[in-house]
């Protein structure tokens, strides 16, 4: 790994020091995604007899993701194959998980009004005699529809009275009700679903032309909140930190986490440890960079000791660039609190900080604190760094690390 040298202004904290800190860089390349995918080349045979491989695993993936969800995401991931194009290869697999919500009566006693609205109209779709009356439930006591700001409930409702028959007039009421909404929507500015309410609006599903709906339909599917939100979330997240601009020395590296947690969780129940551990990672990998790379030794000293008292109070005798990174670390574990907690597993953060923060110890005050005495008293060159920190190093941990995750079960 080639380094050079940079100078910086020494953090008020330290003016005791010289007047400037000599700092390495690592010269990270960054990150190579952008927000465009790359081209793709015109296929050969063997290319594509990989792509049918692919795709057969898609078609397991998507068999055992539809037993596994519950009732709201079987419909979920119903409607999207089925707006994809590709319902054909699913017949059995949609038709009796569409029974059994159909037989128990599932999301039609649901008080959210998507799931309800989304329910109904595949069931009408595949021939299942439902009442229109479950949709009452979302009137008031005159009889008029409850006013909602629901962007997606609200589309659902219009998208399912276009399968009314004839004399069902409370769809005919949604409809009305649900047109004149979706056209004020459409033109908000702070609408989500803009492009989707727009085209609902010129050509509800009912009446389209299912090949040319797919293809349109795949256009948008990327952003669909139901599959890519997790990552999407992490990414927002992540840009809204700015790491790039305020600690360019360190790597940029969020897509990989979340891909790397993905290969770990890839389960759909696991949705939360996917978002939970992205983040924790990409946190991880920052810190590692303050350590390896970019801060001086009394820094990284006085970070370990506000890592070890975990408290807001600590960031004052940090430099400014220690606080950008050490604020994300505690605000990522206050969300990670308030999340487990809706579970009933608060008691499970504690575990979850304890075995984080002893390996990130074990890992960065061995390792990376001693090479840093070391090569400020140029008794090491960074070949040495590089081998300090290799594998076989992490291999001693990892056991350790291991267990004591198993025991914290925090997102079992």
């Amino acid at each position: 790994m080639s380094t050079q040298v940079s100078q910086e202004v020494v953090p008020k904290t330290l003016q005791a020091r010289a007047n400037e800190i000599i700092r390495r860089t690592a010269n990270y390349h960054p990150s190579i995604w952008g927000d465009q995918f790359i081209s793709r080349l015109p296929k050969d045979k063997v290319q594509e007899a990989i792509e049918l491989q692919e795709i057969e695993k898609l078609r397991e993936q998507f068999k055992r993701e539809l037993l596994a969800s519950n009732s709201s995401q079987k419909l979920d991931l119903i409607d999207a194959i089925q707006r994809l194009g590709v319902a054909y290869h699913f017949e059995t697999e949609i038709e009796e998980a569409l029974q059994h919500i159909y037989n128990n009566r599932i999301d039609m006693e649901d008080d959210d009004l998507y799931n309800t609205a989304l329910g109904f109209r595949l069931l009408r779709q595949h021939g299942y005699n439902v009442s229109c009356d479950v949709f009452n439930k979302f009137k008031d006591d005159k009889g008029y529809f409850n006013q909602s700001n629901d962007v997606r409930g609200i589309l659902g409702l219009y998208e399912a009275a276009h399968l009314a028959v004839h004399g069902e007039d409370i769809l005919d009421e949604a409809l009305a009700f649900t047109t004149i909404h979706l056209k004020s929507m459409a033109t908000s500015p702070n609408c989500p679903l803009t492009a989707k309410v727009s085209h609902a609006l010129k050509q509800p599903i009912r009446r389209g032309v299912p090949r040319l709906e797919s293809r349109r339909y795949i256009s948008i599917y990327q952003d669909e909140p139901s599959y890519s939100a997790q990552y999407f979330i992490c990414f927002r997240w992540w840009k809204g930190l700015d790491f790039a601009r305020r600690l360019p020395f360190a790597r940029d590296r969020v897509v990989e986490c979340f891909f790397w947690i993905v290969g770990v969780y890839f389960e759909p129940q696991y949705s939360l440890a996917r978002k939970i551990l992205t983040k924790v990672i990409a946190m991880t990998s920052i810190i590692d960079d303050i350590y390896d790379v970019y801060g001086t030794l009394e820094e990284l000293e006085l970070f370990a000791e506000a890592i070890d008292r975990w408290d807001t109070k600590s960031m004052h005798q940090l430099p400014d660039y220690m606080k950008i990174c050490y604020e994300a670390l505690l605000n990522v574990y206050s969300e990670i609190e308030e999340k487990v907690a809706k579970e009933g597993w608060s008691y499970r953060v504690h575990f979850g900080k304890e075995a984080n923060f002893q390996s990130s110890q074990i890992l960065i005050l061995t390792s990376c604190g001693d090479s840093s005495r070391r090569y400020e008293s140029g008794n090491i060159n960074i070949i040495e760094i590089g081998v300090k920190t290799s594998p076989v190093e992490l291999a001693e941990v990892s056991p350790e690390i291991c267990r004591k995750n198993q025991t914290a079960g925090i997102l079992a």
